[in-house]
């Protein structure tokens, strides 16, 4: 049956949901406080728990928003209080909670509850980290309140960073609990009223600007127009100023738009001191989302990560702890496990040629060749300012064929 995590300071009440879901034949676990929850929760993952709102250290609202931003809200959450409102359950629920229960709480009422909740459980996925999952750290907990600032007076926010940057955790910060998270990037065709009031709420994501087709950069302007009547933010990041994107064929109104409030992100080595607490958290995320097998990291192991300058910024950095989580052959990763894997290729290897991506030489040859154009294309049509009679001159096009082509590219 189920693992089952039962948190509420008054033992009575512990023992009775213990017993009752006992009898049913689910394992249980307590906690009187949401220091011992947090601490169970560290220690596996339950398949469900019954939180108690009010209680003496944490209240329970407060520790399901901390288990969001950690990550960890990758199983259902049934809320309890004896002195609950509307307004306390309904927050609950928009947080990530999937029940009420208002105390007492009677058997029949009780194993509904539970059987619902486990009917909507699922396998969890691997979650995504936010700068609020770091309340300890200086740099990360400033900038969170930097982004939250901004982001309280504009619906459009852009963060600056270079490639070693980690402005995908920061983005997260601004997507609310059980909200969508929409990466303009992913989708190639038009975007729809449809999608935007499906995604009503939410967050819409680039993560650089400079690598949008046409037809995406459209949309995203098509949405920027619109956020106040979805309730939508729109969080974007570029390496580019206003002038590269410029171009790089982007219109310069939208750009003036995103360019209006923007914040700067440092480098993952301007806060070497907080990777490994990061890594700890991804590879958790990995281990409870059964996506590795039980892993953690020796002080070597951090100290080494700590070390390395990340030219490839946060996604290096996840990469990075998945490849070490699934080919690690012991436990505990070790220090030497993380200088294997970030050791520069020898000079006798093959090298990646100036100029290109190693992401693009690991896609099939199709795919790498549309990436090409696509880049080669929009390199050039910014270049000559959109001016085709140029374009087709220097890339050598006749230009039905070179309609055509910009129009399968998406740049047309």
């Amino acid at each position: 049956m189920a693992q089952i995590l039962v948190v509420d300071d008054e033992v009575g009440i512990r023992e009775l949901l213990s017993e009752i879901l006992r009898d049913e034949g689910h394992d249980v676990r307590l906690a009187e406080n949401a220091g011992a929850a947090r601490a169970a929760r560290a220690a596996a993952r339950p398949d469900l728990v019954l939180l108690d709102i009010w209680m003496p250290d944490t209240d329970g609202i407060t520790l399901l928003k901390e288990w969001v931003a950690n990550g960890q809200l990758n199983m259902p959450v049934v809320m309890m209080s004896g002195h609950g409102t509307i307004d306390t359950a309904v927050e609950a629920t928009r947080i990530g909670a999937i029940d009420f229960l208002e105390k007492p709480i009677g058997m029949q009422k009780l194993l509904a509850a539970v059987q619902r909740a486990l009917d909507r459980s699922h396998k969890p996925g691997a979650g995504s980290l936010s700068l609020a999952a770091f309340p300890r750290s200086a740099p990360l907990k400033d900038l969170k309140k930097r982004l939250e600032q901004l982001a309280a007076k504009s619906r459009t926010v852009l963060l600056r960073a270079g490639p070693a940057g980690f402005v995908e955790l920061a983005g997260r910060t601004l997507q609310p609990p059980g909200r969508a998270w929409v990466d303009v990037a992913a989708d190639s065709n038009p975007i729809t009223l449809d999608a935007l009031q499906a995604a009503a709420g939410g967050v819409l994501w680039c993560e650089e600007l400079g690598r949008l087709t046409r037809l995406q950069q459209k949309n995203l302007a098509f949405a920027a127009e619109r956020l106040e009547k979805f309730d939508l933010h729109l969080v974007a990041a570029s390496s580019h100023d206003l002038a590269a994107l410029t171009a790089l064929g982007w219109d310069e109104a939208p750009l003036r738009r995103l360019f209006e409030v923007w914040l700067g992100v440092p480098s993952l080595a301007e806060i070497r001191d907080e990777i490994p607490d990061i890594a700890a958290h991804l590879l958790t995320q990995l281990v409870e989302a059964g996506e590795s097998p039980l892993r953690r990291l020796s002080t070597a192991a951090q100290n080494a990560l700590r070390q390395h300058a990340w030219p490839g910024g946060y996604g290096e950095l996840k990469s990075v702890v998945k490849s070490l989580a699934l080919g690690a052959l012991e436990e505990e990763i070790g220090g030497e496990d993380v200088t294997r894997l970030l050791t520069p290729v020898p000079d006798g290897a093959p090298k990646t040629p100036a100029g290109l991506a190693v992401e693009m030489l690991a896609l099939p040859l199709r795919e790498a060749r549309e990436t090409f154009e696509r880049i080669y294309f929009e390199y050039h049509l910014g270049l000559d300012g959109g001016n085709m009679t140029r374009l087709a001159e220097t890339t050598g096009l006749e230009r039905t064929h070179l309609y055509r082509k910009l129009k399968d590219l998406g740049l047309r």
